[in-house]
């Protein structure tokens, strides 16, 4: 698994509906408060991008996505 690749929450987007622990296979999350939580972030596959595509709210991003860090520098 992963210790340079997992996945970061953008509360201010999330919608709270847990729909990334529910889908992750590998119990990457938790869930506190109707919120979801990175919990075991080495569990996390490296470029699965699964949890990312099916959020309805496009709160996930990665760390060690580089092309998410390319976007960060020119911000």
């Amino acid at each position: 698994m992963a210790r340079n690749w997992y996945p970061i929450i953008d509360y201010n987007k999330c919608i709270g509906d847990l729909t990334c622990a529910n889908f992750c296979p590998h119990r990457v999350y938790e869930a506190n408060d109707n919120k979801p939580i990175v919990v075991n972030p080495d569990e996390c596959v490296e470029f699965c991008r699964g949890c990312q595509k099916i959020c309805p709210a496009d709160a996930i991003s990665y760390f060690g996505d580089k092309e998410g860090n390319r976007w960060l520098r020119r911000v």
